[in-house]
C-alpha cells in the first residue's frame, strides 16, 4: 500500500480548512477545534507549514496563520513535500544512488520506477489546495473509479 503519513493527512486537512476560510487569520486552537485534532499536533503542523513558506504567521491580538499564497497556487504535492520530504515510491527515484540497495547498478526496472514516480508527482502537483477545499461533486466516486476512456464520456459538472 502506498500512503502518506497521518500528520501529512492532517496537514492537508488544516490547509484545506484555511483555504475555505480565508477571510481572517486563524490561531492553532481554533483550527484544532474545527478539525477535531489535538491542539499540540495542530500547532506543530502550522509551525512547520509556516517555516517552509506555505503559511504566514501574523502577530498581535488578531494574529494567527494565513495562507502564504492563493489556494489555487498551492499544490497537494507541495504540502506533502513539506511534511514528508520528496515524493518517492523508491529511494532510487529521488537520488541518483541508493546506498542501501546493493542491486541498484543491475536493476532492470529502476528507470520505470523513476517514470512512475514522476507520474505520481505530476498528478499530485496537478491538484490544488483550492480543489481540496471544495467538496467533491455528486459524480466524484464514479469519475474516480472509471477508466480514462470512460471518464471522457462523463457529464461536466459546473
Amino acid at each position: 500500500m502506498i500512503k502518506i503519513g497521518r500528520l501529512t493527512d492532517y496537514g492537508i486537512v488544516l490547509m484545506s480548512y484555511m483555504a475555505s476560510n480565508r477571510d481572517r487569520a486563524h490561531n492553532a486552537a481554533e483550527v484544532a477545534e474545527a478539525a477535531h485534532l489535538p491542539a499540540p499536533t495542530v500547532s506543530k503542523l502550522l509551525r512547520e507549514l509556516a517555516r517552509d513558506g506555505l503559511l504566514e504567521s501574523q502577530r498581535g491580538a488578531k494574529g494567527g496563520y494565513v495562507l502564504a499564497r492563493a489556494p489555487e497556487d498551492i499544490s497537494v504535492a507541495e504540502i506533502i513535500t513539506v511534511l514528508e520530504g520528496p515524493i518517492a515510491l523508491t529511494a532510487c527515484s529521488v537520488t541518483s544512488t541508493d546506498p542501501d540497495c546493493e542491486h541498484e547498478s543491475l536493476c532492470p526496472v529502476r528507470g520505470h520506477w523513476t517514470r512512475i514516480n514522476r507520474a505520481i508527482s505530476e498528478a499530485l502537483d496537478g491538484v490544488s489546495l483550492a480543489e481540496m477545499a471544495t467538496p467533491p461533486g455528486p459524480n466524484f466516486m464514479v469519475s474516480a473509479t472509471k477508466s480514462s476512456s470512460e471518464r471522457q464520456n462523463l457529464p461536466v459538472i459546473s
